[in-house]
């Protein structure tokens, strides 16, 4: 609740029982787990945890994170996501206005004058993450789908999954995160030309969600490195990765493949929208996702802006839920390929049946200098966001490729 609203009131409730989703995905890690989790994994906390060590706040039609924006368009609102350095510049060619150094103004003067469906459509076919800010589903999705099956392989009792790490930025890198704390083994692999944006930004946060793997670069660019990416996935148990499904196969690299040539491989592949076409070329963001989910417009009022719920909300629902489906499907021997899109996991998560008072029948007030909620005869205090200490520093890029690939005879 501390991030989502405008600034300015106060907070708003979730528009659905997203904290209790979370707790409980994480009770059911616990029971699947071959080892005890830390007593400080907290599920709704792990909601918050990227804006606790970025001091993030609530802002409204501005994600905390800023760089995901609600607009307005001719017809209704969208949310539009420029995160890498090249977004920019794709704003000329997105709606024939140059940008000046904040492009920010020129959208969304652009965007006034455009309807919102072709304004997405365009938007996504050259790159750029957008997203219509429609209401909830009336029948929520699945919160992931079984994209296709291989041969089972049978477990040893109290044995943990080897796990490699493909993925970037929060989802990907927390559910990897999560397999480890749950006594996985956990490679983390890296492009040389490319590596996981995320050592970019918070440092507190890089460590926090990747110490205690393994960190091996590959030149995928060059055969050899392309073949020790492959002959890793076919080692592994659990593969985790966030690209979409070409950007692997240009790398020689087709998931459905070696889940059907290795026996027991648990795939999670986590996008923003999914596998099935159109989606699966579409790029997405936590905060888009989200609001592609119908959040953003749930959490509004009627007749006012759409507001962000939370702060990249679809990355931690996603990230546990991934945790969760890969390690029960590795318990059970299964060699399957899960596609766990991060819009599917928040219409979910909000969608799912809420354990107690309603929101709607909820009051939130101001109290001892922050807020609070008045539900069904309790009051509860608005937290604000707080982040676990990271179990150490994430090992320096490439710093075990010699040791891992030398396993592999390499």
């Amino acid at each position: 609740m501390a991030l989502t609203g405008w600034a300015d009131e106060a907070p708003r409730l979730a528009p659905g029982p997203l904290a209790s989703w979370i707790r409980g995905e994480l009770e059911a890690l616990r029971r699947l787990a071959p080892v005890p989790l830390p007593v400080d994994l907290d599920g709704p906390a792990l909601l918050g945890e990227r804006a606790a060590l970025l001091g993030l706040r609530r802002r409204g039609t501005v994600a905390p994170g800023g760089a995901c924006r609600l607009l307005e368009t001719a017809d209704g609102w969208l949310a539009a996501t420029l995160a890498r350095p090249d977004d920019a510049a794709l704003v000329p060619a997105w709606l024939g206005v140059e940008p000046g150094p904040d492009p920010w103004p020129a959208v969304a003067a652009a965007l006034r004058g455009r309807a919102a469906e072709e304004a997405v459509a365009r938007a996504r076919l050259l790159g750029l993450a957008a997203a219509l800010a429609g209401p909830l589903a009336a029948l929520p999705p699945p919160p992931h789908r079984v994209a296709a099956r291989g041969p089972r392989r049978a477990r040893a009792a109290g044995a943990a999954p080897r796990v490699l790490d493909l993925a970037s930025l929060w989802a990907g890198p927390l559910c990897a995160h999560l397999l480890g704390l749950a006594g996985a083994c956990v490679v983390k692999v890296e492009s040389a030309s490319r590596p996981d944006g995320a050592r970019a930004g918070s440092a507190a946060f890089f460590d926090l969600l990747n110490a205690g793997k393994a960190s091996v670069v590959l030149d995928l660019a060059a055969p050899a490195g392309r073949d020790a990416l492959r002959r890793l996935a076919l080692a592994s148990d659990v593969v985790v990765e966030s690209a979409r499904p070409r950007a692997l196969r240009q790398l020689g690299i087709d998931a459905e493949a070696l889940v059907a040539e290795r026996p027991g491989l648990v795939w999670v592949a986590i996008s923003g929208h999914g596998r099935r076409e159109p989606g699966a070329a579409w790029i997405g963001y936590g905060d888009d996702a989200g609001v592609a989910a119908g959040l953003a417009r749930a959490t509004g009022e009627p007749g006012r802006a759409p507001l962000f719920c939370g702060d990249a909300i679809a990355d931690p629902l996603a990230g546990v839920h991934a945790a969760v489906s890969a390690l029960e499907a590795w318990r059970a021997g299964e060699a399957v390929l899960l596609d766990v899109a991060l819009r599917d996991v928040a219409a979910a998560a909000a969608g799912a049946p809420a354990d107690g008072a309603a929101a709607r029948d909820a009051v939130v007030r101001a109290r001892d200098g922050g807020h609070e909620v008045e539900a069904d005869g309790a009051q509860e205090a608005v937290s604000e966001p707080r982040a676990r200490r990271p179990a150490g520093r994430a090992r320096p890029l490439g710093a075990d490729s010699a040791a891992v690939l030398a396993e592999l005879g390499c």
